[in-house]
């Protein structure tokens, strides 16, 4: 497998990053690739035919390729909410979250936060979600293990107004027009993929992830012998996980088998939020992290 290493961690790294060319993010979210996206997409086959994204999450790479046709997928029930909504009636996305920004002139940032994540968390649901997204710190979709609830606790950033969050959705309505958003695993998704198509993955990291939506019950093993069917049958597989961390000190160990991707390269991602998150805000240094892009082809 052929590895192309850029020099990730120079001082001067952010001088050689490509220019992007969408930034605007419908939702804040820990591991979102918006950032990326241009890198990654840059790796993707000239020529294919349908998209796939089977874990959809914020969709970062979904929203800047705005592809001609696409299937996007995720097994989180309130986040597929959210996309279907989008898709559908854009003006019910503004109102959701509209309707719980204006408690916070009520009651308060703090106050209005704690108050619809009670709400989520006794029955789950998009409209509250979305607030949360834009509300909680870093966009850390954490839940805790002893009963499942979401525990993230409020930014410290000022919430959007409505009207930037209005203006949002109307672009990412526009981009995303093409989609299919279906709810279900990804297993389902992959299989509908074709000779031609294309699949991006970005999965719950092996390395450091366990405490973030879905990585509980999330099988990389299962994961990986389905790109394997994909690629025998001639679909294009691209694939994002763990790469370096501790600014290039530690190299994830991730145990991919032979025969299945054909390249592997390392994009720089920034310092990483979830170690914000864990080190409360502390200096990051030395965190600079790295993903490996494999791909089969």
């Amino acid at each position: 497998m052929h590895t192309k290493q850029r020099n990730l961690f120079d001082a001067d790294v952010e001088d050689i990053r490509p220019q992007k060319t969408f930034k605007t993010q419908l939702l804040k979210w820990v591991g979102n690739k918006q950032k990326q996206a241009d890198d990654i997409i840059s790796y993707f086959p000239n020529v294919y035919n349908t998209y796939f994204e089977p874990f959809l999450g914020s969709g970062g790479v979904l929203g800047t390729l705005r592809p001609q046709k696409a299937i996007a997928s995720d097994i989180f029930p309130p986040l597929m909410d959210i996309w279907k909504t989008l898709n559908h009636n854009g003006d019910k996305l503004k109102k959701w979250y509209n309707d719980r920004y204006h408690m916070i002139k009520l009651i308060g940032k703090k106050e209005s936060y704690q108050k619809i994540l009670n709400s989520y968390n006794a029955v789950p649901n998009g409209a509250d979600l979305i607030f949360i997204l834009r509300v909680c710190y870093g966009g850390v979709v954490r839940f805790r293990q002893k009963d499942g609830f979401m525990s993230t606790p409020c930014g410290v950033h000022n919430p959007m107004p409505p009207e930037n969050f209005s203006e949002r959705v109307d672009i990412w309505h526009e981009r995303t027009k093409n989609v299919k958003f279906i709810l279900c695993d990804f297993e389902e998704s992959i299989d509908k993929a074709q000779k031609g198509d294309l699949i991006y993955c970005d999965p719950p990291y092996v390395d450091s992830q366990s405490i973030l939506y879905g990585a509980q019950s999330f099988s990389f093993t299962r994961l990986l012998n389905k790109i394997k069917e994909c690629k025998d049958r001639g679909v294009f597989v691209a694939l994002s996980i763990d790469g370096t961390k501790y600014s290039g000190k530690k190299c994830c160990d991730i145990n991919i088998p032979n025969g299945i991707f054909e390249r592997e390269i390392f994009i720089n991602v920034g310092r990483s939020m979830l170690k914000r998150f864990q080190m409360d805000g502390k200096s990051l240094e030395n965190h600079l992290v790295a993903d490996r892009l494999l791909l089969t082809y």
